[in-house]
């Protein structure tokens, strides 16, 4: 439930702008879309870093970005000055959902927090994210059972499972359901989202308490893309990003007249045409293993959401 009494961290801030709602997650569940779209509606303001993760403290070493990620309250909360006295304040951090500090941390800062998180078929998941990870280069196995059976790793001195631990739904949705009350916290359904964009958004406006009827422009964010070969992606991500002496001797010249923006968009744009592809069809069988390995998790979300999802995702079918 809500906290009745004011956190010292809500004290500090008495004066500051803070956001009224968070998009926690699930990654490469149409978040960056839901993002893009809630941004464009004059009532909301999001900041331009979609993923501050400033809550989720506890998986800041398990991941990895380029971009400058905000450290102390004080930066982050710099995220929303921008944003209007009308307006609502949000951002969309996937990692939040499967933090387990970001929940209460949300609430000691923004108690009247609304909070919004989108799940998907886990199998489904795992490719995607798969797929994700082999383009960012943290994966290197193109094969999908491979890659899971050997997604235990070390990082940061701590054993994690790079796939598995994103899928427990049910205690991630807990977490949010124990520090808010449940009018507080919308969970929706990857499948609906893909199924009706818009009706899905106006949905979540209507949740956020601003206009629902404003005109909504459908977007298909962060696709799923293939990694054609690992090492000439890893070859244009080393020339673009000049890793050698050689490179950066070459390239400076270029430096001198374009922007660290442009050489950044120019690298996208190769990499797109060049090292990228549409996806493979998933391996049915590995698909099938993973379903079974997951099974119990989506009946059991099924359960606590009161919504049969064992159907929905065909798990009635695993014989």
């Amino acid at each position: 439930m809500t906290a009745s009494v004011e956190s010292p961290a809500t004290e500090r801030v008495a004066q500051t702008r803070v956001p009224d709602f968070f998009v926690v997650g699930h990654h490469k569940s149409g978040t960056t879309a839901l993002y893009e779209m809630l941004r464009r509606h004059p009532q909301i303001f999001m900041p331009a870093l979609k993923e501050p993760r400033f809550f989720a403290s506890d998986l800041r070493a398990l991941v990895t970005s380029s971009e400058l990620l905000p450290d102390t309250l004080e930066e982050y909360l710099a995220l929303f000055a921008q944003a209007g006295p009308d307006q609502r304040a949000g951002e969309a951090s996937p990692s939040y959902l499967r933090s387990e500090t970001a929940a209460r941390e949300i609430a000691e800062l923004q108690p009247a927090a609304r909070c919004i998180a989108i799940l998907r078929e886990p199998a489904s998941f795992v490719r995607s994210l798969q797929l994700q990870l082999l383009q960012e280069h943290v994966e290197t196995e193109t094969d999908l059972s491979t890659a899971v059976a050997n997604e235990e790793i070390v990082r940061d001195g701590r054993q994690v499972r790079r796939y598995s631990d994103h899928i427990h739904y049910v205690e991630q949705l807990r977490r949010y359901h124990e520090a808010f009350s449940p009018e507080q916290v919308l969970v929706l359904i990857y499948d609906d989202f893909r199924s009706d964009n818009e009706a899905t958004v106006r949905r979540v406006l209507r949740f956020l308490e601003v206009d629902d009827t404003a005109p909504i422009e459908v977007l298909d964010a962060n696709p799923t893309v293939s990694v054609r070969s690992v090492r000439l992606d890893g070859a244009l991500r080393a020339f673009y990003g000049e890793r050698s002496p050689l490179v950066r001797a070459l390239k400076r010249p270029l430096r001198a007249l374009t922007s660290k923006r442009m050489r950044s968009a120019a690298l996208q744009a190769v990499r797109r045409r060049v090292a990228y592809g549409a996806p493979e069809p998933p391996d049915e069988q590995a698909l099938l293993e993973l379903r079974r390995r997951y099974a119990a998790e989506v009946i059991a979300l099924s359960e606590y959401l009161d919504r049969d999802l064992v159907a929905l995702w065909g798990y009635d079918e695993l014989g």
